[in-house]
């Protein structure tokens, strides 16, 4: 069977997994059934997918039509048989205890068609021992989503002992189908990747803490502002759940040994039954105190090596074991994770040999054996090469991390490919985004450029505000920061080619200010654009205060900055700021053919235009003069007589740039 064969998936339990599978199931354009043990819970999970999908449509993720023909096809059920009598595809998403899913899978066999294939939502149970209770552990596979499905793109794929490569084939295409990025487990193994690397790195923090290392603030300090990741330590475990992450530990414990022992403050929490966010406290007060307040300057240049290393050693032992390639293991992470980069080049960055040396004195020190360095790393550190640094891996590794690029059609594409971000911009990006500009300037196939954000949520959401301001409060190098996104986002401006924007979903802040730089700027309907510094005591320093003003006038740009309000596409299209807007639907398309009428112009002329145009902003004679100069250098182009000829013909013309 392959993923065409697929029509009808069952979805078992009506939780807020299940319900949201089943929901991804039913937007992709399948026929669902969502099945739950109680009228109730089924009832309640349905009750959701049609609160959700409505929600989508308001916010004009997708049309009111498309929600109801979505809900359309989900039908619900109690009774087993009846629920699984036509599926081709079982995803489980039943409660994450190993006892529960084998009596599901045993009943489950008695009722499923021969030819179904059946996928687990587990978090990080063994998927062989899971498909042992079945006879057809050849078709069984995980098929890991995260929470919530319909917003977060990741799909772990992962494969039995006894799993066919026909089945991973087809669970990948059909996360592909989905909308989803599926991300292969080439062996089972506890926590499988985001959970490995996620739930030991929580664990590490509890100990640092528990042990008097460091205090909380320091902790969480470091992991979000020196680290740049999403959230610190203790802030993310209370907002997934510190029993969530505590009992995915547990499992792992029994499974891989006393490296993953639970640190006794997590342990404590869940006994107290202060879980986090969904109880009112947990690290963090929510109901009386001031939730979780992360300064920014108390970060631990220790507590940083501390966490990347143990980061390290489970890449490694991923890496090591054939659970994954680091590209691999990096995807997942900064899709499941929301890191900003992944971990295999965090560690390299940080350098092998000096997180080696980190878990050599910890385990000195401690004995412990989760700061036993394997093996792989090892051999990494004595190598000198990190995850990347080896033939095989650079091979693997992408031209560019944080965008990619093409040229298609004379259009050079630029994408700001950061989605588990929504693509904001940090340092590395501004780097990456500054080295295709100038390639692309030296690509005579290329005659414009398109920029556009990956996936339909944000162009750009702004700035990388953790990552960029690590440590805080040091003026010069705020003042750096300003100084390079100018500049990067100035080549854009100053390029002698058509450069468009294609705008969907948010383009906020430094997003939008890249987006200033454009000579014309496309726009979905559910687009949202703003200036929000001021909301962060800030002001616009990308050259937002400069252009913004030139593209809307000056009254208008100042309440854009001074409301730090939101904008719909077609307010900013009344402002001047938005060229055209389009429908949501098909968009990257329509903003292709938008950039191909400019890439057909004649280029000599377009170069010149831009360069008239721009000198004619700060001084009226000295524009005038690059006009007129470059009105008469136009009259010796090979492109004026193919203009003139084309127009006396009736015809297209097609410019050369000579």
């Amino acid at each position: 069977m392959n993923v065409d064969d697929v029509n009808s998936i069952t979805v078992l339990g009506a939780g807020n997994m299940g319900h949201g599978i089943a929901e991804v199931a039913a937007l992709a354009g399948y026929d669902v059934v969502l099945r739950d043990i109680k009228d109730e819970f089924v009832q309640k999970g349905y009750d959701q997918i049609e609160w959700s999908l409505n929600k989508l449509a308001e916010k004009g993720r997708l049309s009111q039509d498309d929600a109801d023909a979505a809900l359309a096809r989900v039908s619900t059920a109690v009774d087993l048989g009846e629920a699984v009598v036509d599926a081709d595809v079982v995803i489980e998403a039943v409660p994450e205890k190993m006892s529960i899913k084998k009596e599901v899978y045993t009943e489950l066999e008695e009722h499923a068609p021969d030819h179904t294939v059946f996928a687990t939502n587990t978090s990080s149970l063994s998927i062989t021992e899971l498909s042992e209770v079945t006879e057809r552990p050849e078709r069984f596979c995980g098929m890991h989503f995260f929470n919530p499905p319909v917003r977060m793109d990741l799909v772990e794929v992962i494969s039995g002992a006894h799993t066919a490569d026909e089945t991973l084939e087809l669970v990948e295409d059909l996360a592909e189908e989905m909308g989803k990025t599926p991300v292969r487990v080439r062996k089972d193994s506890p926590g499988f990747i985001v959970n490995r690397i996620l739930v030991p790195l929580m664990n590490e923090a509890a100990w640092i803490v528990h042990a008097g290392d460091a205090t909380m603030a320091e902790v969480d300090s470091t992991t979000k502002y020196d680290m740049g990741l999403p959230m610190g330590s203790f802030e993310l475990a209370d907002y997934v759940g510190i029993d969530v992450g505590y009992h995915v530990l547990e499992y792992m414990h029994e499974v891989l040994g006393d490296a993953y022992e639970p640190c006794p403050l997590l342990s404590g929490k869940v006994e107290e039954g202060d879980l986090g966010q969904k109880t009112g406290t947990g690290f963090y007060d929510y109901e009386d105190g001031e939730g979780a307040e992360v300064p920014h300057d108390k970060g631990s240049e220790a507590v940083k090596n501390r966490l990347l290393g143990v980061m390290a050693n489970e890449v490694a032992g991923l890496v090591g074991n054939d659970v994954a390639d680091p590209a691999a293991i990096d995807r997942a992470v900064k899709l499941g994770g929301r890191f900003p980069d992944g971990p295999a080049k965090m560690a390299d960055s940080a350098g092998i040999a000096t997180l080696v040396g980190a878990l050599d004195n910890l385990h000195d020190e401690t004995g412990e054996e989760r700061y036993e360095a394997v093996q792989y790393l090892r051999d990494l550190a004595q190598s000198g090469e990190g995850f990347y640094g080896g033939e095989e891996e650079s091979d693997e590794a992408p031209a560019f991390d944080d965008i990619s690029i093409e040229v298609r059609d004379g259009i050079g594409h630029i994408t700001l490919d950061r989605p588990h971000r929504l693509n904001t911009i940090s340092i590395e990006l501004m780097d990456e985004l500054s080295e295709a500009v100038d390639a692309f300037a030296e690509d005579d196939e290329v005659r414009a450029v398109l920029l556009t954000g990956a996936g339909d949520r944000a162009f750009s959401a702004g700035a990388d505000v953790t990552s960029i301001a690590a440590g805080g409060g040091d003026a010069v190098s705020g003042v750096e920061i300003s100084r390079k996104g100018q500049q990067t986002f100035g080549k854009l401006e100053e390029f002698d080619k058509p450069v468009i924007a294609g705008i969907d979903g948010f383009c906020l802040g430094g997003g939008m200010e890249l987006a200033m730089c454009a000579d014309l700027r496309i726009a979905t309907e559910r687009s949202e654009l703003g200036q929000p510094e001021h909301n962060l005591g800030l002001l616009p320093g990308w050259g937002g205060t400069v252009r913004l003003q030139r593209i809307v006038g000056t009254g208008r740009a100042k309440e854009i900055i001074f409301s730090a309000d939101r904008y719909d596409a077609e307010t900013m299209a009344d402002y001047g700021f938005i060229n055209e807007v389009v429908e949501n639907d098909g968009f990257e398309e329509r903003a292709f053919e938008y950039a191909k009428r400019f890439a057909q112009g004649p280029p000599v002329a377009q170069r010149y235009t831009k360069r008239a145009m721009h000198n004619g902003w700060e001084d009226t004679d000295s524009g005038l003069e690059v006009e007129a100069q470059a009105f008469g250098l136009l009259f010796t182009t090979s492109d004026l007589m193919e203009g003139i000829a084309a127009f006396t013909s009736d015809r297209d013309p097609e410019f050369t740039g000579e």
